[in-house]
């Protein structure tokens, strides 16, 4: 069993619990994921497979071994995921993964990484959540960043310090997140928000 996964957040919605309770959830997307390689200890020096995800316009055509060939032109993503040695002869390149593949049930607990969305360059207030000054009248402090020099004789900027500029666009993992419900035509319902954008790629890694 593999206990890592990779795919697209489509969004999130709402659902109900066995209790009646109504929790959000985080969709994500897991089919169309094929074994491109499969790396062993004797020619690798470690084991693992490398998973592809199809591109949209592949996704209804067979798998073609040519594929691997020109990687970057029909899948979207690449990614190694660690399998046990005693499992890795089980698998064989163009071997389609599917969630019964992977170590997820309902109510696992999991983490999951992504992309934050970008918001292009911002100021101190909106990147790093700066109070601000007085927005009246007369007022010269208004969403500026503040004095930078320091009490010192150069005036130096200190390292590290709090400035406008690019915001977003940084890999975040979610972690203690708990997986609602699984289902087998390849979506997995997570409890939660998660990193990045609709459409974006996540991978999800099971905890404990």
């Amino acid at each position: 069993m593999l206990s890592r996964i990779f795919g697209k957040k489509l969004g999130m919605t709402q659902t109900f619990l066995d209790t009646g309770k109504v929790v959000p959830v985080t969709v994500i997307n897991v089919a169309h994921l094929f074994v491109t390689q499969v790396k062993t200890k004797e020619k690798d020096g470690y084991v693992a497979l490398q998973l592809g995800l199809v591109r949209k316009k592949y996704a209804k055509h067979p798998f073609d071994k040519a594929w691997c060939l020109h990687k970057k032109k029909h899948f979207l993503h690449l990614s190694e995921v660690p399998v046990d040695e005693g499992n890795v002869g089980k698998f064989k390149v163009g071997q389609e993964v599917t969630l019964e593949n992977f170590d997820f049930d309902k109510g696992v607990m999991v983490k999951v990484t992504g992309k934050s969305r970008g918001l292009g360059f911002q100021g101190v207030v909106k990147r790093w959540g700066f109070s601000g000054g007085p927005s009246s009248h007369g007022s010269n402090f208004h969403r500026v960043p503040g004095s930078m020099g320091g009490a010192c004789s150069q005036g130096k900027v200190a390292k590290g310090k709090k400035l406008p500029g690019h915001c977003g666009c940084k890999k975040i993992t979610v972690e203690g997140l708990q997986i609602v419900d699984v289902d087998k035509g390849g979506y997995l319902f997570v409890k939660g928000a998660v990193p990045g954008k609709k459409d974006s790629l996540v991978v999800i890694t099971k905890q404990g």
